[in-house]
């Protein structure tokens, strides 16, 4: 699927309007289509005037309940695929105030239970030390303080027992050298003493050995309610059901070449060694 992020609010409203002309079309009312589909009938409103793009179960019940025919139901499928992605540019979020893209980090940390972070290049901020998010944040212009200090706090979730982390990083994005040699020497000793969390698993997939993979994108995925893909200029947030357990079943593979607990742990003692030698 090629996504066009102008195209993706049309997406939302080409579908309501169409679920809106075949209910209408089927002679059905909004009343007796809640009551076949199990929804209620806010819900179906709400769908048919665009507020709230279906997950792709809502439509595949509406699609069986008017007899849609499968042409028809194809391009349904595939419009709400699109209307469950969103595009998120990093200058949107940059005049929002990144602060505030902390704050919705933080509500959907809180309502998540299982989280996967793939990282190819560098290191997510819930596992960064200060020096590490400031030098993340350094080419962004203002006064970042209150991102820092949210970024950090946000650190907690790692601690609630009722939730689980899983984090792969490639070798890469481990020792990418951000920071000043004995900086990412600390850089090391936080990931090593983060492991040791008992929600957290963290993986290292180092640079040897056959790794007949090919990733493109770091990304996240939250349950199975979202995933989120890293572009070089924004983010796609998907909340399609195939696309959140295509990444998921992409995490699993990429899992199959990382080493855990010790044998991780061993490494980041080597790197944080070279890095503490590097200093002059």
């Amino acid at each position: 699927m090629t996504i066009e992020p102008l195209r993706l609010d049309q997406s939302r409203s080409d579908l309501a309007e169409a679920l809106r002309d075949l209910r209408k079309q089927a002679g059905r009312t909004q009343t007796w289509l809640a009551r076949r589909c199990a929804m209620s009938q806010t819900k179906v409103s709400n769908i048919e005037s665009g507020k709230a793009a279906p997950a792709l179960l809502d439509v595949e019940l509406i699609v069986e309940a008017l007899g849609i025919a499968p042409a028809m139901a194809d391009r349904l499928l595939d419009l709400t695929r699109t209307a469950n992605t969103e595009w998120q540019d990093h200058w949107s979020s940059r005049r929002r105030g990144l602060d505030k893209k902390q704050n919705e980090l933080a509500r959907l940390e809180a309502v998540t239970t299982e989280f996967r972070f793939f990282l190819l290049s560098m290191i997510t901020g819930l596992l960064a030390t200060p020096d590490y998010v400031r030098a993340s944040l350094a080419d962004v212009p203002g006064d970042q303080s209150k991102t820092i200090t949210k970024k950090l706090e946000r650190q907690s979730v790692l601690h609630e027992p009722e939730k689980s982390f899983t984090f792969l990083l490639t070798e890469q994005a481990v020792r990418w050298p951000l920071l000043p040699p004995l900086a990412m020497a600390g850089q090391m000793d936080r990931l090593a003493s983060v492991s040791r969390i008992p929600t957290v698993r963290l993986g290292i997939i180092p640079l040897h050995g056959h790794i007949d993979e090919r990733p493109l994108s770091t990304f996240t995925v939250y349950d199975r309610r979202l995933a989120t893909v890293e572009t070089g200029t924004g983010a796609l947030i998907l909340k399609d059901r195939r696309d959140v357990d295509a990444y998921r079943k992409d995490f699993d593979r990429y899992e199959r070449h990382a080493v855990f607990g010790e044998e991780a742990r061993a490494l980041l003692s080597e790197w944080a060694e070279i890095f503490t030698r590097q200093h002059p």
